[in-house]
């Protein structure tokens, strides 16, 4: 018989992408202006879109150089990233159309496509990389963290010319009517789209009369929105740009009070000075979230620098007490030898990584302290309550000098440890950054301001109040320590 050769079949391998825009996201795709921002409320597909467009461009055009970027780069990987990955690249990720790339000391992370585009993806407060580069098109997610100095720069980079247009894409939920944003387009700077939750096929079904349906996906999540009080319910659920009404801290700019931090050679968070004051506030939550601060104290000028947030509901005091110890004074297996016996023996013990808190200032729940104290053996302090007084403070440490342009209190970006999924879920604030906006002053039913703040998402800025409070009231008493 004679000898049969079996060849293998080459099949190739083949995923259908699909993507069917529409309102306000069709436009973004459509757009050809330089400068194009998508703005509207939570959940209307604004940064699917951007990312769909970028995708586009990338497979129509050989050689395009594309980027995706945010304020940070660790607030992309669950935000635009996870997007990316899940809906734009996934069929192509799958064939191999499209490789990732984690990146090198030459170049940054990127997803590089078979034709030779590239998507790059980074942070503007590690620049170096992806800012020494030119690109065809470049997406900002949630554009209202970035200043209008940043955008200028950004925009010197769009030099590449290998698409027949160069444009910068942004996507946003509306913030105040006088944020530098909805100002610049006013002034036709940029073109503004907005979009409508009627975009988003996962929430609405679009009719044959032109006419929208909600799904069962859409009812649940409008819900939520529905239930959003305040100028939260305007912004996120109307897609409203206005301001808050009588907002208790309006010196806060998340522009300048939020700095981004410090990095080595090797791309690693460099920590605030050892030889920096150490100090911690808790607000004691369980249905409402628990919120633990870590702060720096700069000892030149005083200014506080919150670096480290737990900010999260469902767990026990003694849970959210071994989350912070694991952080700061983590378990290290020490080994010695025994020379009497002539064996080597080991022992767990923790080690501080940190500075060790000169104060840990708490709200008055007396069992919540003594949890804690006794989960971590140290000792906490009851906050002075006294609301008004301590408001007025804290909006002191906000104020900018008129000399110096400086602050005398800072949030440091992604500062929190872990989103809890549950807030995230249900619109809720995730961290203080997210409590300043909408923290207003109680209004009387006749329309007049009270001296008192609406007792609402208030947990992180009681912390820090809190804080400023014990540094700065000179009502609270003091002791005297007599040589004898």
């Amino acid at each position: 018989m004679a000898a049969t050769t079996l060849k293998k079949k080459k099949v190739r391998r083949t995923r259908t992408h699909h993507y069917s825009p529409r309102g306000g996201c069709k436009e973004v795709l459509e757009a050809r202006e330089e400068e194009v921002l998508i703005s509207g409320p939570a959940g209307t597909g604004k940064s699917r879109a951007c990312l769909e467009k970028l995708y586009l461009a990338c497979l129509l055009t050989p050689n395009t150089k594309a980027l995706i970027l945010r304020k940070t780069l660790a607030s992309l990987g669950s935000t635009a990233l996870d997007t990316w990955r899940k809906y734009v690249v996934k069929e192509a990720l799958e064939t191999g159309e499209v490789v990732y790339y984690g990146g090198s000391s030459e170049e940054p992370p990127q997803y590089r496509f078979k034709n030779g585009s590239k998507v790059v993806i980074g942070g503007l407060d590690k620049p170096t990389r992806i800012m020494s580069s030119e690109y065809d098109i470049v997406y900002v997610q949630e554009a209202t963290e970035i200043t209008v100095e940043d955008l200028e720069f950004i925009k010197t980079r769009l030099r590449n010319w290998v698409m027949s247009f160069q444009q910068l894409i942004m996507d946003c939920n509306p913030a105040g009517d006088k944020h530098w944003l909805k100002l610049r387009c006013n002034e036709k700077l940029c073109t503004l789209i907005e979009s409508r939750h009627e975009d988003n096929p996962r929430l609405f079904d679009l009719l044959p009369d032109g006419s929208y349906k909600v799904t069962q996906q859409g009812s649940k999540y409008i819900n939520i929105l529905d239930n959003l009080t305040g100028v939260r319910h305007k912004r996120l659920r109307l897609g409203l740009w206005v301001s808050a009404e009588g907002i208790v801290y309006e010196e806060f700019d998340p522009a300048y009070h939020v700095l981004p931090w410090d990095f080595d050679a090797e791309g690693n968070r460099l920590p605030l000075p050892d030889d920096w004051p150490r100090y911690w506030t808790i607000d004691f939550g369980l249905v409402h979230p628990f919120v633990l601060k870590c702060y720096a104290e700069d000892p030149e000028d005083g200014a506080m620098y919150m670096y480290r947030e737990i900010y999260h509901t469902n767990r026990t005091v003694a849970e959210h007490a071994q989350q912070i110890l694991d952080i700061v004074c983590p378990e290290v297996t020490v080994t010695w030898d025994d020379h009497i016996n002539r064996v080597q023996r080991e022992r767990t013990e923790r080690v501080w990584v940190e500075p060790k808190p000169t104060a840990i200032i708490c709200d008055h729940d007396a069992e919540g302290r003594r949890t804690f104290e006794k989960a971590t053996g140290l000792g906490t302090q009851p906050a002075i309550k006294n609301v008004y007084e301590g408001i007025n403070l804290h909006k002191e440490r906000l104020k900018r000098d008129k000399v110096t342009g400086l602050s005398r209190f800072y949030l440091m970006a992604d500062a929190l440890v872990e989103r809890d999924q549950w807030l995230v879920d249900n619109l809720m604030p995730t961290c203080t950054q997210d409590e300043y906006p909408a923290y207003v002053w109680k209004v009387s039913a006749d329309g007049r301001i009270q001296d008192e703040p609406v007792k609402r998402d208030d947990h992180g800025v009681d912390g820090d109040r809190y804080l400023t409070t014990f540094k700065d009231w000179k009502g609270k008493a003091r002791v005297t320590v007599l040589d004898m």
